[in-house]
């Protein structure tokens, strides 16, 4: 589940600096379990960008375990950006129930027809392209260009965000979002965003949970300046400690 999407540009924004060596263990150790605990989800057997735009649409507030039924029952219905643009407001809100925020499926034709419109009937592949779009943000932008494209993206979602403030700053840390998206993108492995970005999102849903983190099994524990985590509302604030390893250059 993702909640809705504040409009940063990570491109825009001044990097972070991690020590190398922090940067390689975290990258080594979350892509290890990842491959060893990857969750089997039907969007990610494919590359079709409309396919990857329609789950993460979906996934916004929305548990995976509603959107897989509905997710194939959508693409069986609508198996195209034209077949989506033919349809209407009322149609594709039929469609969509019983997901909620049923302005989402009305905007996602919106973006169907867009995209026939200014784009030839696919959807960008630029960031400043998708995000031309009324309903996609910067995370639903890098999880389009990382999954769909291939490209070095960075994503930023309610899971990446609790991972990345745990291990690094400490789970009552307050960063800014400008921070998070900073430190997301210093950590992706080049050449390797697809499997890292969703290493991340699996590991935020699975491990480092909100409510019931599962910490003695927990890969990072090492290197998590939160760790034990038994009890959230318990752990650190993120002091000065916390930061160690972690800087931003520019304001």
């Amino acid at each position: 589940m993702k909640r809705p999407e504040a409009r940063v540009r990570p491109a825009q924004l001044p990097p972070v600096r991690i020590s190398p060596a922090r940067r390689r263990t975290f990258q080594r150790r979350l892509l290890s379990w990842y491959r060893r605990h990857r969750r089997d989800l039907p969007w990610r057997r494919t590359r079709n960008p409309y396919h990857i735009l329609v789950s993460e649409i979906m996934l916004q507030q929305t548990q995976v375990d509603r959107v897989v039924p509905k997710y194939r029952e959508w693409l069986a219905r609508y198996p195209s950006l034209e077949a989506l643009a033919r349809a209407g407001a009322r149609e594709v809100r039929e469609a969509w129930y019983p997901l909620g925020y049923n302005i989402r499926p009305v905007r996602l034709r919106d973006i169907a027809r867009a995209a026939i419109r200014r784009h030839g009937g696919k959807i960008p592949s630029t960031r400043d392209g998708l995000l031309a779009f009324r309903g996609i943000g910067p995370y639903t932008a890098g999880a389009v260009l990382s999954f769909a494209y291939r490209q070095d993206a960075p994503i930023l979602d309610t899971n990446v965000r609790r991972v990345l403030r745990r291990v690094f700053l400490g789970d009552r840390a307050t960063p800014s979002e400008k921070f998070l998206w900073r430190l997301s993108e210093a950590l992706l492995p080049r050449g390797n965003a697809y499997d890292f970005n969703q290493a991340l999102m699996d590991f935020g849903a699975t491990v480092c949970s909100a409510r019931r983190p599962r910490c003695p099994a927990c890969p990072l524990s090492r290197q998590c300046v939160s760790y034990p985590l038994a009890n959230p509302s318990a752990a650190g604030s993120g002091g000065p400690g916390a930061w160690k390893g972690c800087s931003v250059d520019g304001p």
